[in-house]
Parts: C-alpha cells; structure tokens; sequence
C-alpha cells in the first residue's frame, strides 16, 4: 500500500503544478523531508498524508487510503489462492463507502495490474477456460444469471444492478470454499468470480465510486490469475481503462492498462476481443490527442471484426460489433476535435443497425449526448435538440450517474443558445 500511495501522492503534486517549495510551505514541512517521503526514505505518516490532502485539494483521499493500509483490502497482498480468496471474501463483507478518489485508486489498478502479469507468468501456455465441465445444475446456473445482470445493466444502469452483482460474487466465493468441487470445476469458479467482481467494479464506476471499483478490479484481476484465464483478466482491465480516460490526466495510464491486456491475450484471444481492445485503445488515444494512432487503432477494430464471430467468443462480448465500434469512432472524432467527422461516425453506427434505444439506452444516451455536442459545435441545433431529446428519453428508466452527468453537460452547453425555440423548450420541458 505505500508504495501505491506514495505514487498517488507524486501524481497529484505534479498534475497540481506546485513546485517544492510552495507545497512544503503551505503543508507545513520541509521541502527535503517531503521529498523523502515520496522517494520512500521516510513514512507516509497521518500528518503528512492529511497535509497532501488539504493543500492538494484530494478530499481526504490520502488520509483514507493510509487508514485502510491496515486490511486486507489495502495491503500488498500475495497473490496466492488463500490470500486472494481472503480478498474476495473481506470485499464482501465490508462497506461499499468509497474511501478513495481516482489519484490513489489509478494507482493502485497499474500496482494489480503489474501483480496480475506476473502471476499469469508460470502459465501463458495454458489453454483458457472456456465452460464449465459438466456437473451440479447450480454452477451453471451461476453463468445464465450473470449474464441476465449484464443485460439489466445495459438497460436499467448499475444502481441496483451493484447490489445482485454482489449477490452472485457472494455465492461464487461460497462455493468455492465449501471444498465440494474438483480443481477444474474450482478454476471455472474462480474465472465466474473475475466476471462477477468485474460487474461490481463497472457498476461501482458507473454510479461514480472508483475507490469501490479499484478494489472489485483488483479482485477480478486476482480470480482471473486464480483461474488461469488471462481473458477474464483482460476483459477487465479494458473497463477499468475507460474508467482511467474518463478521468482528466489519466488517459496514458489507460493506454498502459490496454497495452498489457493485449499482450497477455495476444495468441489467445478471439478476433472480436481484439476489436473491443484496439476500440477502447482508439477512445484513449483520442484522449491524448494522438490522431493517427487513434484512426490506425480504429481500423485495426473494424478488421479484426471483419474476420467474423467464433464458437469460442466470450459470451461478454456480445455487445462489441459494427455499430459499437462506429459509436466509439464518433465519440473519438469530437474528442479530437472533428464534430463533421463525429457526425458521420454517429450516423455509420446507426446504418449498422446500432440497437442502442431497445437493447442499450445507459450507453447510447451518452453517445446521443455526443452526438448532439457534434450537431452543435456544427451550429445545427435542430439536430442537436433531437438527439438530445432522444438521449433524456433513454434515460427516463436509468439509473446511471455517468450517463446522467453526460447529459448534464450538454444541457450546460445548450444553455447559451436559449434564444432558439427548440432549445429553450428542451431545456425547460426536457
């Protein structure tokens, strides 16, 4: 744990652009002593870590990490069986407060991260677990229903969703230590369980927890070492990527997410987990404004989805197809500044026949909200009022934080164009 809190630190003084010796004046410490304490001569202690938090800005976020140093959740753990199934079982039984903001919880997913690689080290050349083996109907019954939950989030949002999401880790860890299953059947637990963390942890992000969700990555990271499934491990880390690049600042440590997560599936995994991979890649570069990387990676998704489905697909990648890939192109698009390029992107997915009102209404109410932006930036604000209409009827049954701050947000940008009819209706009527 300080090791992760000592980067954080040294993040957050850096992307503050306090120099040394404003920040030892203003926290009340030597310039020197502080430099040691972030270089790990000398302990983050109560009093430093409250001085970073309170000249920094960070809201406490320093002062909670070092206080949860002293449980399982905050200390290096070994990544081993027991240790990691002591991890699943304390994140179960403890409080969903989110004690943490992204600086320390960033840092902490790039430390797992790093844990996770070298854990999968002894076995690249296992073949991944794809099913589970035949036996008890209650085990396969755990898939189905963890597949109804992704489906719920995609049209209800995560608030509720969270919670059932819990419900089945919690079974999932039962089952495991109730020693009944053989090692096979244990392994395809453990890969349920990576699944099951990695929905609490998407969930948790998606009602603005990160703190919550850096813990339920980190143990969907550790269950997948468990299992010997780099795939689950993988399909992981690409959301907590876009948790990283949709946090300003964050969007190179998102690349580096991306980047392990394709090297430790890249003779493994199937053409459209690639595409999702070099999609979410694309998005990140856009964040960083790195225009031609971001168009080659784009290409790389539409041919790796060119080469068509496989029997050995993950049943998670169901929602990863033309019409994702082009709504991803879009968002990337006005991100770089293009809204006409934004535009086509938007109306390519909708040629793709992108189901997003029916099947998608969290996800796409954010991609209509852009889209809107685009229309706007065009000086079109019909267009712009439609699908921003369009974006508030998604999410009339929603329940999602980040979808409803998208929204938000546009609003605050239709708000200096009160002078058009259409706009001034949308903003008092919704």
């Amino acid at each position: 744990m300080s090791e992760q809190l000592r980067d954080a630190m040294r993040e957050a003084r850096r992307a503050s652009g306090m120099v040394w010796a404003r920040l030892a004046r203003e926290a009340g410490f030597g310039e020197a002593y502080l430099r040691n304490v972030e270089n790990g001569n000398r302990s983050v202690t109560a009093a430093v870590a409250a001085a970073y938090d309170r000249v920094l800005g960070t809201g406490g976020t320093f002062a909670a990490a070092l206080h949860e140093a002293g449980s399982t959740i905050g200390r290096d753990v070994p990544w081993d069986r027991p240790e990691s199934l002591a991890v699943l079982a304390e994140l179960l039984n403890g409080s969903n407060v989110d004690r943490r903001g992204f600086l320390t919880a960033g840092a902490a997913l790039s430390v797992s991260t790093n844990s996770w690689c070298k854990a999968l080290e002894p076995v690249r050349t296992t073949r991944t677990p794809t099913k589970f083996p035949s036996g008890p109907a209650l085990l396969a019954h755990v898939e189905s229903r963890l597949a109804h939950l992704r489906h719920l989030d995609d049209e209800l949002g995560s608030g509720q969703v969270c919670q059932l999401a819990r419900g089945e880790l919690t079974l999932i860890v039962r089952l495991i230590k109730s020693g009944r299953y053989d090692a096979s059947t244990v392994g395809h637990l453990y890969s349920t369980a990576s699944e099951a963390a990695r929905q609490v942890a998407w969930n948790a992000f998606d009602q603005g927890h990160p703190g919550v969700a850096q813990r339920f990555f980190d143990a969907s990271l550790r269950a997948s070492a468990e299992a010997r499934d780099p795939i689950s491990g993988a399909y992981a880390l690409s959301f907590a990527a876009v948790q990283c690049y949709s946090t300003p600042g964050q969007a190179g440590r998102a690349l580096s997410l991306l980047e392990t997560a394709q090297e430790q599936v890249q003779w493994k995994a199937t053409p459209r987990m690639h595409a999702m991979l070099a999609a979410r890649t694309a998005r990140a570069q856009s964040k960083t404004g790195a225009k031609r990387e971001c168009a080659h990676q784009l290409q790389v998704a539409r041919a790796a989805l060119d080469k068509g489905t496989h029997d050995d697909d993950p049943k998670t990648l169901y929602w990863v197809d033309y019409g994702e890939i082009e709504m991803i192109a879009g968002s990337a698009a006005l991100q770089l500044g293009d809204p006409a390029e934004a535009v086509r992107r938007f109306e390519a997915a909708a040629t793709a026949s992108y189901p997003g009102d029916d099947e998608y209404p969290r996800t796409h109410a954010i991609y209509l909200a852009r889209a809107a932006e685009a229309h706007l930036a065009m000086h079109d604000l019909d267009a712009a009022v439609a699908k921003a209409r369009n974006a508030a009827r998604c999410l009339g049954s929603v329940d999602s934080a980040r979808s409803a701050s998208e929204l938000k947000g546009l609003r605050n940008q239709l708000a200096a164009h009160t002078a058009h009819a259409a706009v001034r209706e949308f903003l008092q009527v919704g």
